[in-house]
């Protein structure tokens, strides 16, 4: 049950309206890193949660997550408030409002159709997915997930701060930002106290396979370092006379089709055969022109 508190988490001092930067700010509203899909992400994860400890956890950032989407959202709405007034009183004529609008870089959906008030889209107007949320309901994965999922929207905030001069904008991200710095330190120790938390799930890992390098982007620029060399690693250099890997003639095959079965597949094969002697004259040879490249000598009519 959710009773809400009308005070912001962190005050909103906004100096100026400002569509364009409005319109930015979108990206933490419904973008993939934003309040929103990290509050559901959060819930999703805390409503299937057993145990205690990180049930509390969950559902605590999930709800702070969505005060964090009513402080972007009241950004937003402050910065747009200049267009609002405009598209809602009509001051100025058409074609002013149109080069208004065009000036400012504000999608004219966030304005016709949201009023200036924040659309639950990212800065490009791409409405929220419910596929940014990718909870997987194995705590070790999920929290793996969500600490990545800090990470990346600190990173965006630090890129809203960086392209705004107004004081009061750049103070309310700073505390966003911040709190996803809060957030990250939370998931790692929740994750860290699981016992033998790494590799994720139940099943263990082949022995021959877990500590295996396999150099498959080879020339100028192969680097070693303890990612890929050292006592922890086995290092395949010479990829292709070191596979198939596990045995076997490294072909793909099934067993246990009907005899049915391998009739239709043989006469498909058949019908369908390619025959490497033949060279026809297609469309691409009637029709070449400059630039084509090579194609077959086509006879001149007449």
């Amino acid at each position: 049950m959710f009773i809400h508190n009308k005070k912001l988490q962190y005050t909103v001092r906004v100096s100026e309206p400002n569509p364009v930067l409005a319109t930015f700010m979108l990206e933490q509203f419904g973008g993939p890193d934003g309040e929103l899909a990290a509050a559901m992400r959060y819930f999703t994860q805390g409503l299937a949660e057993d145990d205690p400890g990180r049930k509390d956890l969950l559902l605590d950032i999930a709800t702070e997550e969505l005060s964090h989407l009513e402080i972007i959202g009241s950004i937003v709405a402050m910065l747009n408030k200049g267009a609002k007034g405009k598209m809602s009183e009509g001051t100025l004529e058409e074609a002013e409002l149109y080069m208004d609008i065009a000036k400012s870089a504000s999608t004219p959906t966030q304005q016709i159709v949201y009023g200036g008030g924040p659309s639950v889209t990212n800065s490009a107007g791409v409405p929220w997915s419910g596929a940014y949320v990718d909870s997987r309901g194995e705590p070790t994965v999920d929290l793996r997930s969500n600490i990545a999922a800090e990470a990346r929207a600190k990173i965006v905030y630090e890129r809203l701060i960086n392209i705004t001069d107004d004081a009061g904008v750049k103070d309310a991200l700073t505390f966003l930002m911040t709190r996803e710095v809060a957030h990250q330190k939370s998931f790692e120790k929740a994750l860290y106290a699981i016992e033998n938390n790494f590799p994720p799930g139940k099943l263990p890992g082949h022995p021959d396979y877990s500590s295996l390098y396999v150099n498959t982007s080879q020339g100028e620029g192969d680097l070693q370092g303890p990612w890929n060399s050292g006592d922890e690693w086995d290092r395949i250099d010479d990829v292709v006379s070191a596979i198939p890997l596990g045995g076997g003639d490294g072909t793909a095959s099934v067993s246990g089709l009907s005899r049915r079965e391998k009739k239709d597949l043989k006469e498909t094969a058949v019908r369908t055969m390619s025959d490497p002697t033949r060279n026809p004259t297609t469309g691409t040879d009637l029709g070449a022109g400059p630039g084509t490249g090579r194609t077959k000598e086509v006879p001149q009519e007449g």
